[in-house]
């Protein structure tokens, strides 16, 4: 029969199971706070997920994002064109 420990009640196998699982729970912990910590991990994947926004799963660009893009252009053409006009 295991010995229990006095306080506890617990027996030294159920404390090192207890000890085992909090290590590992820390180990989780410390992986967490170095993965937030890591900053051009976190840049790498945040371009990766704009990436997949962007394009199809064929990899070609969204129509929306193209159709954006072209008004981007065709805004700052515009305001160029007008400011030469306005300076003349």
């Amino acid at each position: 029969m295991a010995e229990e420990t006095g306080r506890t009640g617990q027996t030294p196998e159920e404390l090192e199971a207890e000890v085992a699982l909090q290590r590992e729970q820390l180990a989780h912990t410390v992986d967490d706070l170095a993965a937030k910590l890591d900053v051009k991990s976190q840049a790498r994947h945040k371009v990766a997920e704009l990436k997949d926004s962007a394009t199809t799963d064929a990899g070609t660009p969204r129509p929306e994002v193209l159709a954006a893009a072209a008004s981007l252009v065709a805004m700052a053409v515009v305001l160029l064109v007008w400011r030469r006009r306005r300076d003349h």
